[in-house]
């Protein structure tokens, strides 16, 4: 028998293709009282150039170190770099989706830009639960996000995860 509770199984893959070939993420349900300090979960995405060209749509920032070729390689890093809160997004992606999960609401983030990265980097995001505060059922994870060796981006969130005990309804994996 599998003593693995059904939430914490990985019945479905950490990453799947959508309809258009992009990669999503599987969402995975956790409720405050399923965390535990030094929980992580992890998973890596390649930044394509469309993906900085959709974030300069969506966010209006049409800085050309992000657009332009011709004007980047001007530039210290002598080719186009991906927004950096691009790159913080795809924290948000891994709390929203697989640590905690659905129902967790963002209170506060730390963000420290270590290095650029680069059209084609393929990014690791790891987010680690650090400390858990029970009265309030938030959580503090460490986070960070890596091109290879390097940590381009690291920094802390606080998140509000749902308490089982209190949910009307159960939130469904997709």
């Amino acid at each position: 028998m599998n003593t693995v509770p059904r939430l914490l199984r990985r019945s479905k893959p950490l990453v799947a293709p959508d309809e258009d070939g992009a990669s999503i993420l599987a969402l995975r349900v956790l409720y405050f009282e399923d965390l535990s300090i030094g929980q992580t979960e992890s998973f890596a995405k390649m930044v394509s150039s469309s993906d900085v060209v959709g974030f300069a749509e969506v966010t209006g920032d049409r800085n050309p170190i992000h657009l332009s070729e011709h004007f980047a390689a001007q530039t210290a890093f002598g080719t186009r770099i991906a927004h950096g809160l691009y790159t913080a997004s795809l924290i948000s992606a891994l709390l929203g989706t697989r640590l905690p999960g659905p129902g967790a609401i963002y209170i506060s983030q730390s963000l420290h830009f270590r290095a650029p990265v680069r059209i084609g980097d393929t990014v690791t995001v790891t987010v680690a639960v650090a400390e858990l505060l029970p009265e309030k059922s938030r959580a503090t994870l460490n986070c960070s996000c890596r091109v290879g060796e390097d940590v381009v981006l690291d920094g802390e969130a606080v998140v509000k995860v749902p308490l089982r005990a209190k949910m009307q309804r159960p939130i469904r994996e997709m």
